[in-house]
């Protein structure tokens, strides 16, 4: 669950010196023992239930604790950690009921805590069309919000979280700003960015009723992302909202549309929940 994502954040320490929090690329952390190392390091400092049983039908510390570390710059002993806290954190607030996700050892510190007035992009062609225009009224006290760029919303979760700033803030020789979508990214390296923000947009989320010139405060250390208005002005929102996105008339595409789940419910489709290992039917002829 997200809540336990949340936990493994706050409680586990970071101890693999990988990019972009670290310095090195995952085939030196291969060399360095992979990780059975990180488990038995983990095991060894008190964070590992070591009787848990595997796939393999024996306890997990069986398999670990013979683990040799090749390279302690890579994998770090829990003592010399690289932050004493996980790499995910999961924001909830008025704006992300079902919560978002952010990576802190990629985001600036100082971004950690922030009040910045929206600046909206309905979709991601809304984004492509304005981003390098000068005439966008954004600075980089701003928080850029992408939306319907969930799920639903694309269609599929697409790669789009990685928001580039405006060029006429780049240009500044700044390099990060707060962004929030409900899009994904891989690897999260991008700065201090907001992903999965859910509901999503499309599923008519809080996301989709962010107006530019709206504040948002975004505080990781208490793990909210709020949007400020009133309740009263929120519900007035979600009630007239309407979806701006493209609904598919028919076939996989409406299958899709219809019964995908969210971003904090694993993107899956409805109607497949709990009925996983179900027996195998009568061979087709």
């Amino acid at each position: 669950s997200l809540e336990d994502w949340d936990r493994l954040g706050r409680d586990i320490p970071t101890i693999v010196n990988l990019m972009p929090s670290g310095e090195y690329l995952m085939e030196e952390f291969f060399y360095a023992g992979g990780l059975p190392v990180v488990i038995k390091h983990l095991g060894e400092a008190g964070l590992l239930n070591k009787d848990a049983i595997t796939v393999a039908g024996e306890p997990v510390w069986d398999q670990v604790k013979g683990a040799r570390n090749w390279n302690e710059e890579v994998i770090l002993p829990v003592e010399r950690a690289l932050t004493q806290q996980g790499g995910i954190a999961v924001l909830k607030g008025n704006l992300a009921p079902g919560g978002a996700v952010l990576k802190p050892s990629a985001a600036s510190p100082h971004l950690l805590c922030h009040r910045g007035r929206a600046v909206v992009f309905e979709d991601i062609d809304d984004y492509k069309a304005r981003i390098d225009d000068d005439a966008l009224d954004i600075d980089e006290t701003c928080i850029m919000v992408l939306k319907n760029c969930g799920p639903k919303g694309y269609p599929g979760m697409s790669e789009v979280g990685n928001m580039g700033l405006p060029p006429k803030v780049l240009k500044k020789g700044i390099t990060d700003m707060v962004r929030i979508s409900d899009a994904r990214m891989s690897g999260t390296a991008y700065g201090t960015v907001v992903l999965h923000t859910s509901p999503e947009a499309a599923a008519g989320g809080p996301l989709a009723v962010v107006r530019t010139g709206d504040m948002i405060e975004l505080d990781v250390p208490n793990r909210k992302l709020h949007l400020e208005i009133s309740e009263k002005d929120l519900a007035r929102r979600l009630e007239d909202w309407s979806p701006s996105h493209h609904v598919p008339d028919s076939g996989y595409a409406r299958l899709f549309h219809d019964h995908v789940q969210g971003a904090d419910t694993g993107a899956d489709f409805d109607f497949l929940k709990g009925c996983r290992g179900s027996a195998v039917p009568k061979d087709s002829h």
